[in-house]
This record gives C-alpha cells, structure tokens and sequence, in this order.
C-alpha cells in the first residue's frame, strides 16, 4: 500500500479514509489514478481534486458505509472496480453482520488494490468470461455452518471471520500462528489465479515439478493432514504448516505470502524505510524501490527479511505477536519466485494496466450491495 494526501491541505490519509481530519473534504479512491482523492460537489456529482477535469459518483455502497471508491459519473453500473464482484452478502438488516460485512468490504478493497496494481485479470460477473471474480459473504445459519474456500471462481467467506474474536478462537484452536481477515482473501484468490495462471495458461508441468501433483485426492490430503498435522520439518519445504496439506494450497498459501510481502514493502518504501541494526550480524536495508519493479524475488527478499525482522522485534516492545511469524526456507523463495514469474509473465503479455476493465460488456443493473443471502 502507498502513503496517501489530501489534494486540499496535504493531511496524510489512510487508504481507508472517507473524510479528511484537518480541512474536512470527503474523500474517495479512484483505481485508474490509484489515488485517495479529496472531492466537492457538483450537482449530483462529485469532482474528484486528483482529476479535476472529470466527474465521478462514489459506489452505490458508499451509502452503506461499506466504500470509497469513486465511479465515473458516466458508468452504468452503480458499483465500482471493487464492489461489482459481490455476488452475495448477509442480511444488513441485522446491524453486528452489517459491520462484520463492512470489515469484510474494507480488507477487500485492501486485496483489489494489489490485484489492480499487480495488472492482473479481475473479471466481474458481466464480463462473460466462464468463471469470473465473485465474493460470496455469507453468515452461519442454524444447522448449517459456513466454510471459508474457493469453487470456481466463486470465493465464499464466512462472515465469521470479521469478528475479531471469533477469528482469534478459530486461530487458537488450530494453532496457527497468524489468522487476518485480509490473509484469507489473499489466500482464496490465490486458487483462482492458479485457475487463470498455471491451469489455463498450461503451466501444470512446471508447477508439478515444484509444488507437486495436484491431481491427489484433496479430501483425504484434509483428512490427513487435520488428524497428523504437518511434517514436523514442514519449515525446511514451505512457507506455512497449511501448505503441507495439497499441493493446491501450498499454492494458495505461497501466493498469500507474496501479495504480504508486496503491499508491505510498497508502504515501507513510501516511509522511505532504513533497517540499520546495532549489531554487525543482524540483517539490514533501505527499501529504495517499489516492490512492484522488483526484478525477481531475490530483490523483495533483500529487504524483506530485514524489515520483518525490526517490526517483529518492534511488535515484540509492545506484547504484540509477530508482525510475520514465519521462516521463509530456500525452498520456499523458489515458490515465491515461481509466483513472481506468473504475474510478471502475464503483466508483460497482457497491457492490461492498473484499474483497466477486463470486459467491454454492458452491465446489467445490479443490486447495489449485491444479492443479499438471509
């Protein structure tokens, strides 16, 4: 993530902000300019101060208190870049799932964001590609429990996981050493570029060679690994315990380990970062280049580790948990690289640009939340 300002008086925002603290401006993202920017009326518009010249409607979500972004005035849908691959979520009616769907739309946001910035292919559900970008939040019912996971281009995330302690109980239980809500979207959005990148690209080989047979039965590889856990040298192959269990969600896991890596290196290279330890062995760095011009993994791991280390040790001053609490293994850099290469490949290949749609397809008037499930 970048360092964001207001257009009107130079007050550092947060990616989050709907409103600036100190001269008072609505505020509102536009994904093409990949700004916050400060917006005033006009008429039943709004003129975004980054890009004065056009005129822009904030997402029909924005009325919910679920968005910021900003679509152009002329669009036809009501939705914007982010908002339009909600398929499903709960009935907002009940005012604790409204501000858990509210905690979900902000970490997906936080995800589009990467996904934009990373140019690769987020095809909405007007697009007419078979299997696009859709996000199902859905809440427990009596007898029926959600589960979190990946079918086919839909991502289904049980509501659950935006209550804060719930998700803490869950994490604890399974004795994981790190649970967020934004590392699920990462983690499930990973499936479904395995889908795009390696599936439909014919890339099975290559991944095969290195993550393993995908073709193995998914359900006992569950079973096996919730009865055994992981090998108990599971840190010498992979980047997380969970990536043991298939070679689909080494996969998954290892493309959430680089979209953590990328965004959190994009905003210590904004803050102009310097890792200079007092001590001669420990690891440091200046973080002098955006992650997203990082030639190969070797470059974001250069200053990766130093960085994770110092805000490690910084959580630790406070009796917070590790910012990363993981050992990223050799083994585990070539899976990372593996990833790198796939964006890479297909950003090269593709000229699709940040904000970009991926379809000309007209849409079709949607539900402004999306569907809403009871």
């Amino acid at each position: 993530m970048k360092l964001f300002e207001c257009q009107s008086c130079g007050n550092p925002l947060y990616f989050e902000n709907t409103k600036c603290g100190k001269c008072g401006h609505l505020t509102g993202y536009l994904p093409d300019k990949d700004t916050l920017s400060a917006v005033e009326p006009d008429g039943p518009n709004w003129i975004a101060l980054a890009d004065p010249e056009a005129r822009h409607r904030f997402c029909a979500n924005w009325e919910l208190a679920a968005c910021n972004w900003l679509v152009p005035a002329e669009s036809e849908s009501p939705l914007c870049l982010a908002c339009e691959h909600n398929r499903t979520i709960p009935d907002l009616s009940d005012p604790v799932r409204k501000v858990l769907w509210q905690r979900m739309e902000g970490a997906k946001r936080r995800l589009m964001y990467t996904l934009l910035k990373l140019r690769l292919p987020t095809p909405s559900q007007a697009s007419g590609v078979p299997e696009p970008l859709i996000f199902d939040f859905l809440a427990d019912m009596p007898g029926q429990k959600v589960l979190t996971g990946h079918d086919d281009g839909v991502i289904t995330i049980s509501l659950l996981e935006a209550d804060d302690a719930a998700r803490e109980q869950r994490r604890t239980s399974l004795r994981e050493p790190y649970r967020t809500l934004l590392g699920h979207f990462r983690h499930e959005v990973g499936h479904f570029y395995w889908n795009v990148l390696v599936r439909d690209e014919g890339k099975l080989e290559s991944f095969r060679n290195l993550f393993g047979d995908e073709r193995a039965d998914y359900g006992e590889a569950l079973k096996h690994y919730y009865e055994n856990g992981a090998p108990a040298n599971w840190q010498d192959s992979f980047v997380s315990a969970y990536a043991t269990m298939h070679p689909w969600e080494d996969f998954a896991e290892t493309w959430a380990h680089y979209l953590h890596i990328v965004d959190t290196l994009e905003m210590a290279y904004a803050f102009g970062i310097s890792v200079n330890p007092r001590i001669v062995e420990a690891p440091g760095t200046f973080v002098a280049r955006s992650p997203y011009k990082a030639e190969d993994v070797s470059a974001l791991m250069e200053a990766w580790l130093p960085v994770s280390f110092a805000v490690n040790n910084l959580n630790r001053s406070m009796g917070q948990p590790d910012l990363y609490p993981f050992v990223v293994s050799a083994p585990a850099i070539e899976k990372l690289q593996y990833v790198h290469d796939l964006i890479h490949n297909h950003r090269q290949h593709s000229g699709v640009r940040p904000g970009d749609k991926t379809s000309t397809a007209v849409q079709p008037p949607p539900v402004p939340a999306g569907n809403v499930a009871p």
